[in-house]
């Protein structure tokens, strides 16, 4: 059980970071000011990533165009601010039931079932770790948590258009979408999303909904050759009046380049909700 009670655990813990009455708190803070404060998380306490961040000793340089190796950070993003929905996305968010509102076994979030989480969502909750892969034609991003990854194309192409329509040459939606990548600058990779999957995926534990429509845009800056920031910025007009900020990230460069191995497995997620979650919810109801 132990896998799933940290899918869980972490699961409670970026609930709380992600709460509603921090947003205003965090999202003016600058990149420094959130890696001390993660480094001081008392969510994670001893973690490598706790020890890197906290670690004073100068950084070489960033190498330019690259930003290959394996890095540690937080369990989450620390997030924006979400604007207005709009009469869809307020009647879709009200069908979704996040752990922050109803009991672990009334909600419907699709990781209680260890469903994929899904893109943007994989990239702001549960990370913990990631990788970048980089080859002459793409980058391959690859997630800790999950063992996830996705394919940034890097050659030049466009993003497919009309993704998840009825045009006869449309592609399919995906969980994690298609993706292309660019250098801004030396040291910034840029990445752009189309065609995330909407119908089984959320934004974040509150279940904050996205379409199909969704636009992505990653940033990942590697400040020196042991840091490298993030941000998530999406723009659904379907269900957001305004783009926004989903998250940022300060992450760590890993020195032995090595991921643990964190999987929500679906078999003890079912045990896990039989034996634990439903009589805790039967019990809160009394």
């Amino acid at each position: 059980m132990r896998n799933l009670l940290q899918c869980f655990v972490a699961g409670v813990i970026v609930s709380v970071a992600l709460s509603s009455a921090a947003f205003a708190q965090t999202s003016a803070k600058t990149f420094e000011q959130l890696a001390r404060e993660h480094c001081g998380s008392a969510g994670q306490p001893g973690t490598l990533y706790q020890q890197l961040c906290a670690d004073s000793t100068p950084a070489p340089p960033a190498p330019k165009h690259d930003v290959s190796g394996a890095y540690t950070g937080s369990i989450g993003a620390t997030p924006g601010v979400f604007p207005p929905l709009t009469p869809l996305g307020e009647k879709l968010f009200a069908a979704n039931k996040g752990t922050h509102a109803v009991d672990v076994a009334v909600s419907n979030d699709p990781l209680i079932t260890c469903d994929p989480l899904g893109f943007p969502r994989n990239s702001v909750f549960e990370v913990r770790g990631l990788e970048f892969v980089q080859s002459a034609t793409k980058v391959f991003e690859l997630f800790q948590y999950e063992k996830v990854w996705r394919e940034v194309w890097m050659d030049g192409r466009a993003l497919p258009k009309k993704v998840g329509t009825d045009d006869p040459n449309a592609l399919e939606s995906r969980y994690y979408g298609y993706a292309v990548g660019h250098w801004d600058g030396d040291y910034t990779l840029v990445i752009d999303t189309v065609g995330t999957n909407g119908d089984d995926t959320w934004l974040d534990n509150d279940g904050h909904p996205h379409s199909n429509a969704l636009q992505a845009e990653e940033r990942y800056t590697r400040k020196d050759h042991n840091t490298l920031q993030q941000t998530v910025t999406i723009d659904d007009p379907t269900i957001y009046t305004k783009p926004f900020l989903l998250g940022k990230a300060t992450f760590k460069w890993i020195p032995a380049q090595e991921f643990e191995e964190q999987l929500c497995i679906p078999s003890k997620a079912e045990a896990y909700t039989n034996f634990i979650a439903n009589p805790a919810g039967l019990d809160n109801k009394k």
